[in-house]
C-alpha cells in the first residue's frame, strides 16, 4: 500500500470525526476538552479490560485441544464481550456524569463524549497497522473495508452514548421504556466483540462482517431516535 493510499484511507478513518465536530454544535460551545477527556477515559477503560482478559480468560493459545474446541472459544469471547462491554458503559457513564462539563447541554453531551470514545478507539485499533502497512506497494480493499468500518463505529458509539445519557443522565422517562434501553445499550456494546468473533471464529470476511455491522447500528440507531423521542415527551417531575 503506497503512501497515498495510506492517507487516504487514514483520511476515510478520521475526517469524518472531525467533521461531525465541525457539523454539529459541538464546534460552536467549544467542547472538544471533553471530548479529549473522554478519550483519556476510553485509553484507561482499554487498559483496565486487557488486564482483566488477562486475569480471568483461560490462556488456550498453548494448548491445542482447547484451542481447536470452538464450543470454548464461543464462550470465551461470550465471556470477553460482557468484560469488555461492561468495562465500556461504566466508562462511559464515567465520562458522561463527571468529565463532561455540568452547565452542557444534555445533547451535547452525549455526542461530545461519543466523538471523544470514537476517536480515540479508531486511533487505537487503525493508525499503527495503516502505518505498518504503507511500507507495501500493493492495494489492498481491506485498507478501505477497515477505514469505512471507522465511520460505522462512530455512529453506533455515538448511539450507545445517547443511550447512556438516557440512563444516567435524564430523570424523567418511562419505567415502561428502561428495560429496552438497558438492552439496547448492552447489544450495542457487545457488537464490536460479535464482529470480532463473526470475523475470526465464523471465518465472515471483512466486508461481511462490516455489512453486519452496518445493519445493526442502523437498527440500533432508529430504536434510540424512538427511545429519544418518547423520553422527550416524557413530562418532568415537578
Amino acid at each position: 500500500m503506497t503512501y497515498f493510499h495510506f492517507f487516504n484511507c487514514a483520511a476515510l478513518s478520521f475526517a469524518p470525526h472531525v467533521i461531525f465536530y465541525k457539523a454539529t454544535p459541538l464546534s460552536e460551545y467549544g467542547t472538544w476538552t471533553a471530548s479529549l477527556k473522554a478519550a483519556l477515559v476510553f485509553f484507561a477503560a482499554m487498559l483496565l479490560k486487557m488486564i482483566l482478559w488477562a486475569s480471568l480468560l483461560p490462556e488456550s493459545d498453548h494448548d491445542p485441544a482447547l484451542a481447536a474446541s470452538s464450543h470454548l472459544d464461543a464462550r470465551q469471547e461470550a465471556l470477553r464481550a460482557v468484560i469488555g462491554a461492561g468495562v465500556d458503559l461504566a466508562g462511559m457513564r464515567y465520562a458522561l456524569v463527571h468529565v463532561s462539563h455540568r452547565n452542557m447541554a444534555f445533547e451535547h453531551k452525549f455526542q461530545a463524549v461519543g466523538l471523544g470514545w470514537a476517536l480515540a478507539e479508531s486511533v487505537s485499533k487503525r493508525l499503527v497497522p495503516l502505518w505498518v502497512g504503507a511500507g507495501g506497494m500493493e492495494f489492498k480493499w481491506d485498507f478501505i473495508v477497515d477505514a469505512l468500518s471507522s465511520n460505522i463505529e462512530l455512529v453506533s458509539t455515538v448511539t450507545l452514548a445517547a443511550l447512556a445519557s438516557l440512563l444516567w443522565l435524564r430523570r424523567s422517562k418511562p419505567p415502561a421504556l428502561v428495560p429496552l434501553i438497558y438492552i439496547t445499550a448492552a447489544l450495542l456494546a457487545a457488537l464490536p466483540f460479535s464482529s470480532s468473533f463473526l470475523e475470526h471464529g465464523l471465518g465472515w470476511q471483512q466486508y461481511e462482517v462490516a455489512g453486519a455491522q452496518l445493519a445493526a447500528c442502523t437498527v440500533a440507531a432508529i430504536v434510540t431516535w424512538r427511545l429519544f423521542s418518547a423520553c422527550s415527551r416524557q413530562p418532568s417531575p415537578a
